[in-house]
């Protein structure tokens, strides 16, 4: 490997430049004692612009492990138009530092619009495999067709990552994946493949779990296809944390926000994501710290995808029984906290800030990826009513605050995307969910999980009865979903694999549905 030897002035130089893009150290001596593939990890990009993109890689040692040793590493980068690298566009270095887990975030800028690159790393004469990535249309540019793949909830032990190796094959523009990464859990019942180590509770504990992860190569594969937009939900830190108050599983820790500050970083240190995420820079990532990963990116006239954060801000769940932690069913009558306006479940700010760019939006389609299901999900069977109180059914102010925003600002043709209930969910989004003949002002589509395990079908037929603003739904087979937007109309395509215990499963339309511009109704078309 080469490995840097730093002085502690050169060391303060490049927390510097982390945050700054400045004063990168000098690197004084060099060794060259590699072991194993630096790049096991593989390569990704991600958080595309119309200009811009950022290459993601992490440096190891001794092929799929969490260490690169104790030195900074210098990786040098190339992009090109061409796979054979002939017409290069531009090369740079990054320092990839222990610090941060010898993750590499090159964010490249001054591309043309519109156009797909090929990239690659190099650290001395190792070359990692070949990544192909894009930038979007510029802002006001007139567009044909948007390809989003959506996808969540990758328990390793639940399955193979086999519905990635399909995912290849959808010619995507770019994937949206709406949270839980990893899981923090030690392990799992009848577990089709083993994970390592115990609970996930400390840094080098998160570094490891995502290197487990990344080592699966139809993720590795999917990851060098194209961009990837992403956020978290509550298992890259801990099952149904919110905010600042703890979750339900594993071992009590003396001091929760260390742990989800530790957790954050692993998930920047793995992830093609800015530095501007780190709003403080390196001293951002301590207790109590913000990573701000909201955002928004526009797709040429014909759409701006908006990707959430309902985790970081969200006040606690609401009338869990007894002191446990966590979510619970909560029928709302015996819950006086539900209709509480002041709970949020974005965080003030970050509810301004979607409101202001709605406010400032006129594209064709709006895409809003986010966590969950969105519109009310009542699990009992009959008069009253059982809610989940940990998505947006246990924040319904805020739900409505956001239905309010998109009624105000006319927002043309809003698209929810969700995850982490590991089912599909296909309905309207109601202007009022408890008056069911109220407007359709919108579509959703709430994905099912990569391997994550469901709940099964039994009572689908049921609470679609009891929740007529959903069209569709299953919670026994895993996969992904692909949005095509067009001028002319949107399509959703529900992918599933056979049986996610076979690492060759296949792949088949589990149903599709069509939206036209100007009209909030879902047309199943298989």
């Amino acid at each position: 490997m080469v490995e840097i030897t730093l002085d502690r002035r050169q060391l303060l130089c490049g927390v510097s430049a982390l945050a700054t893009g400045l004063c990168l150290p000098d690197m004084a001596r060099t060794q060259t004692r590699w072991s194993g593939d630096p790049f096991a990890l593989g390569v990704a990009s991600g958080s595309p612009t119309h200009d811009g993109v950022v290459l993601w890689t992490r440096v190891l040692r001794g092929g799929a492990s969490a260490v690169a040793g104790t030195g900074a590493v210098e990786v040098r980068w190339e992009l090109a138009h061409d796979a054979q690298f002939n017409r290069r566009v531009q090369t740079g270095t990054e320092v990839a530092r222990p610090e941060w887990g010898h993750s590499v975030h090159a964010e490249v800028s001054g591309l043309e619009s519109d156009r797909w690159y090929y990239y690659r790393f190099m650290v001395a004469d190792a070359v990692s495999t070949i990544g192909r990535t894009r930038t979007f249309p510029a802002p006001g540019a007139e567009v044909d067709r948007l390809r989003l793949a959506y996808a969540s909830c990758q328990r390793w032990e639940h399955g193979h990552f086999s519905a990635y190796r399909h995912m290849r094959d959808e010619q995507l523009d770019a994937v949206v994946f709406l949270g839980d990464y990893i899981y923090e859990y030690p392990g799992a019942t009848d577990a089709v493949r083993k994970s390592t180590g115990g609970w996930v509770l400390t840094l080098d504990d998160y570094r490891a779990r995502y290197a487990l992860h990344k080592s699966d190569p139809d993720l590795q594969a999917m990851h060098a296809a194209c961009p990837w937009l992403v956020t978290w939900d509550d298992h890259e830190v801990q099952n149904d944390y919110a905010g600042t108050t703890p979750g339900d599983s594993g071992p009590p820790v003396a001091d929760f926000m260390e742990r989800r500050a530790a957790a954050y970083q692993a998930f920047y240190e793995n992830m093609p994501l800015r530095s501007s995420v780190l709003t403080h820079g390196l001293s951002g990532l301590v207790r109590g710290a913000e990573m701000r990963i909201y955002g928004s990116v526009p797709f040429g006239k014909l759409a701006t995808i908006y990707l959430l954060d309902d985790r970081q801000y969200r006040d606690a769940q609401a009338c869990t029984k007894g002191e446990r932690l966590g979510s619970a069913a909560v029928n709302p009558a015996h819950c006086p906290l539900w209709n509480d306006p002041r709970r949020t479940l974005l965080g003030a700010a970050q509810e301004r800030w979607l409101d202001q760019s709605f406010a400032r939006g006129s594209v064709l389609w709006n895409v809003v990826g986010q966590q969950t299901v969105f519109g009310q999900r009542d699990f009992r069977i009959g008069p009253g009513l059982s809610l989940s109180n940990d998505g947006w059914d246990g924040y319904a102010p805020a739900r409505s605050r956001l239905i309010a925003s998109l009624q105000q600002h006319k927002v043309a043709n809003p698209v929810i995307l969700g995850g982490d209930v590991h089912a599909n969910w296909v309905g309207h989004v109601k202007a009022d969910y408890a008056r069911p003949k109220s407007d359709s002002i919108g579509v959703e589509f709430c994905g099912t999980s990569i391997t994550s395990r469901g709940g099964g079908n039994d009572n689908i037929p049921e609470r679609l009865t009891e929740n007529p603003h959903f069209v569709f739904a299953d919670a026994q087979r895993h996969g992904y979903g692909v949005v095509e937007f067009t001028p002319k109309q949107l399509t959703t395509t529900l992918r599933v694999v056979d049986d996610v215990r076979r690492a060759d499963a296949r792949i088949e339309t589990l149903a599709q549905f069509a939206v036209e511009p100007g009209r909030a109704v879902l047309q199943r078309i298989s």
